[in-house]
């Protein structure tokens, strides 16, 4: 029995550890894909918007918190943004509501991937 294979003839999706709603239903050949690669993920997870697909493989995610200012007893909002691998199998497009997890640095700038579209 091969390791991309089950007994079905389905192929095989790695187990995250992260519980997700929905698994990919198509399959990939990316070695940096969670379910059908080699990557692991650990750290944190977040929800956020890809604001941009351009990049190959990529996507910019953006989520916006608030903060807490003692001073004046008063909380600011901020924005963070980070590059993050897309995987083939999920194929995430701008706009689209989406979950990220920490993972190892895939580059200079990519060190999260997307896990699901919610």
């Amino acid at each position: 029995m091969s390791d991309s294979k089950t007994d079905k003839g389905k192929a095989k999706i790695n187990n995250t550890g992260i519980p997700v709603k929905t698994l990919p239903t198509t399959t990939c050949v990316d070695p940096n894909c969670p379910y059908h690669g080699h990557v692991k993920l650990r750290g944190r997870i977040f929800s956020g918007t890809v604001i941009s697909d351009k990049m190959e493989l990529g996507a910019t995610v953006e989520w916006a918190y608030t903060r807490s200012i003692p001073k004046y007893e008063r909380y600011m909002r901020r924005k963070s943004k980070v590059s993050a691998h897309n995987p083939a199998c999920i194929k995430a497009h701008k706009g689209d509501k989406v979950r990220i997890a920490e993972c190892r640095p895939l580059s200079k700038s990519k060190k999260f991937i997307i896990i699901e579209k919610l």
